[in-house]
């Protein structure tokens, strides 16, 4: 028999390892294990399970019974990790089953890793934050390049380089994208800022605001048009300059009180100051 998803490690087509992973082999024996002796798997790239899908999924098993077993390892003290299946697992939980239909592999922590990896890239689920890590986790398990990984799924390089800039990104952003606060591509907009501090600001501000993903990017290109090209610091008034100024507006003061109007603008630059008074001509 060929290694579960055996065309990641080479050798096999896509729809031959699915079926193989999902459906037992003649040679298989499925097992009834208890429940409470089953474990979640250490390398499942999902965090968020959705407690409705959940439910309907529980719903379904219920009336139709359970038709693919799950896939388990030995673990220690007579535990036994899911490899794959944790979706089914935690679905039989919630209808308080006693036991689970099982099928025993003998993976070590590699195969065990890649395959529950790759079983939740193929159904297409995750969140990207979620995808972003099981692609950096396939790339440390088998010592990958970016493009032999996007090689080996099927894929473009530009995504999986994609995914993984969103790692880089602060612990509020990427949760932020987990809860489906923010899209993918709001996320990506932040990348350019680079500062962690300013990435979280205009990240609350996107939540407060309801910024679309064309409004965030408008907000980055301004916040970075500001830090390439600081403002110019002005110059201290003098004391004289200030007296000047000071006697200056009381004196259109005084104008104005005695019944003449006026128009007054004041304007700073660099180098001076600038009064501009229009007083228009009796009819």
């Amino acid at each position: 028999m060929k290694h579960p998803f055996s065309r990641f490690f080479g050798l096999g087509e896509k729809e031959e390892q699915q079926k193989e992973m999902e459906e037992p082999n003649k040679n298989d024996e499925i097992m009834k294990l208890s429940i409470s002796d089953i474990v979640p798997n250490r390398y499942q790239p999902r965090t968020v399970f959705n407690d409705d899908k959940l439910s309907e999924l529980a719903q379904t098993i219920h009336t139709h019974g359970i038709i693919q077993p799950i896939v388990v390892r030995e673990y220690e003290s007579g535990k036994f990790e899911i490899i794959a299946g944790e979706r089914r697992f935690r679905a039989m939980q919630k209808l308080g089953w006693e036991t689970a239909p099982a099928i025993i592999k003998d993976f070590n922590d590699t195969e065990t890793a890649s395959v529950a990896l790759i079983e939740n890239l193929q159904r297409e689920e995750l969140t990207p934050i979620e995808e972003a890590i099981a692609y950096g986790k396939l790339i440390e398990l088998h010592q990958l390049t970016q493009e032999a990984l996007a090689q080996r799924l099927g894929i473009g390089q530009s995504t999986v380089a994609n995914k993984l800039r969103l790692l880089k990104l602060p612990q509020e952003v990427q949760q932020a994208v987990l809860n489906k606060q923010i899209t993918e591509r709001h996320a990506r907009s932040l990348i350019p800022l680079k500062n962690p501090e300013k990435q979280i600001k205009l990240l609350e501000e996107i939540i407060e605001r309801n910024l679309n993903v064309k409004q965030t990017e408008e907000r980055v290109v301004r916040l970075l048009s500001t830090e390439q090209k600081p403002k110019p610091k002005r110059k201290a008034f003098s004391k004289d300059m200030r007296i000047a100024v000071n006697t200056i507006r009381q004196s259109l003061s005084m104008v104005t009180d005695n019944g003449i109007n006026l128009d007054s603008e004041e304007e700073e630059f660099e180098e001076y100051y600038q009064f501009t008074i229009k007083i228009p001509k009796k009819k």
